[in-house]
């Protein structure tokens, strides 16, 4: 037979059928590499003190009930999805059925988006215990000193729109058609218990209930609004606004110049070792305030003060040169020029206390220049390093939920940290 008949006819191939069910046999542990990062934060979280956690799981041993999902599954899947920029718990949901490394941390255990969002936003307490623990590790391991920090805020857009700001008349207004609207659903249900579209009724009447409480929410932020707003500049109380998707969030000027709700992130970081040892989220479009709260903070949970406290003009004030003076720390930020253009920043005025003339004069030295350059080495870097993860918009409302999600930020910051110095 020659080489042309042997050839006659359609070629026979393996086709791909995509469409047939198969049984794939799986072995996780040998299928993830030995180096990847999930290993090293399942590691991570293995180390922590999880048993707050487990204390709050209902289901018990001899007893009926639902096994838990486990808290340590929970955490080391959110502290991964922070390091790969992942935010939204539907999409932590696919990577736990087709991305192997997140299988591998889930073990067979199946993961639902409702269970994920829930221990992602409403975990914040248990977080900052966490954080706690792992600054008082690294400080006992002599990693972290604490002497030197550094203070920078960064405001991160809210998950609200520019549109949902009300004024309190129009508040009112919404609230007494939402209790009308509610009312009214309610009475039609009851008249017709049984209908076929009772389930649409249901869940109309509940979309209506939960538009009544948010409005009643943003009237109860309307007076510490109204508070914030100066009668100078044409602007009045009466003219104060609040959002009704997020009460808690404010509009803010964002780095691009523009104006959008959101909060106000800040983190203390330690100068050695760029670990965040200080957190505190807020809606105040400024930065000077938050200076003494935060040093309570670390006063609080490590019982030290550092000596050295680097800042922005942003963040520091001549009261709060003051404030950390009595507490031993000195604080390090740029000197304002002056108005008049023949006197030096660095001289004192006859208004100054005795702590803010030390300021002037310790800034007009090149050791205190250099030294403040620090600042832009560990808190500015740190920010960049945290947004670099994902951290540009919350998907979450509230104040409680944003800080407990840059608490996983924080957390998942401190671990890589954690990683290079040991």
């Amino acid at each position: 037979m020659s080489d042309k008949d042997r050839y006659v006819g359609k070629p026979r191939t393996l086709e791909a059928n995509r469409a047939q069910t198969r049984m794939i046999a799986m072995d996780l542990e040998s299928m993830l590499p030995q180096d990847h990062p999930a290993r090293a934060v399942w590691a991570f979280v293995e180390r922590l003190d999880l048993s707050s956690l487990y204390e709050k799981i209902r289901a018990r041993e001899g007893a009926p009930g639902r096994p838990a999902h486990d808290p340590q599954i929970l955490l080391s899947l959110w502290l991964l999805a922070t390091l790969d920029g992942v935010g939204a718990s539907r999409r932590l949901e696919k990577l736990c059925q087709w991305h192997l490394a997140y299988q591998w941390i889930c073990g067979g255990v199946n993961m639902n988006y409702h269970s994920l969002a829930d221990f992602y936003s409403g975990s914040e307490e248990i977080l900052k215990e966490l954080l706690v623990d792992c600054v008082a590790v690294l400080v006992d391991q002599g990693l972290v000193t604490l002497e030197r920090v550094a203070q920078d805020g960064m405001k991160v857009r809210a998950s609200a729109g520019a549109s949902s700001f009300r004024t309190r008349d129009r508040l009112e207004e919404l609230r007494q058609i939402a209790r009308e609207q509610v009312e009214t659903l309610s009475a039609e249900l009851d008249a017709d218990p049984g209908a076929a579209s009772r389930r649409e009724e249901a869940a109309r009447e509940r979309a209506a209930t939960n538009r009544t409480e948010r409005i009643e929410r943003a009237l109860e932020q309307m007076p510490e609004a109204e508070a914030r707003k100066k009668s100078n500049n044409g602007k009045k109380k009466d003219k104060a606004r609040v959002s009704t998707t997020d009460p808690e969030a404010r509009v803010m000027k964002m780095p691009d110049g523009g104006f959008r709700p959101a909060y106000n992130v800040h983190l203390v970081t330690d100068t050695g070792s760029q670990v965040i040892v200080g957190v505190k989220v807020d809606n105040q479009g400024t930065d000077s305030h938050a200076m003494a709260p935060l040093a309570d903070q670390l006063e609080e949970r490590h019982e030290v003060i550092p000596t050295e406290w680097l800042a922005d003009g942003g963040c520091s004030s001549l009261n709060n040169i003051d404030v950390m003076n009595k507490r031993g720390s000195k604080v390090f930020s740029p000197l304002r020029q002056r108005r008049r253009s023949d006197r030096n920043p660095s001289d004192p005025c006859s208004t100054d206390s005795p702590a803010v003339a030390e300021w002037r004069a310790r800034m007009g030295t090149e050791q205190a220049k250099e030294i403040y350059k620090q600042r832009g080495a560990t808190a500015e870097c740190v920010n960049a390093q945290v947004r670099n993860h994902g951290l540009r918009q919350f998907l979450v409302r509230g104040g409680k939920k944003v800080l407990s999600v840059v608490l996983f930020y924080v957390l998942a910051h401190n671990m890589q940290r954690s990683w290079s110095l040991t």
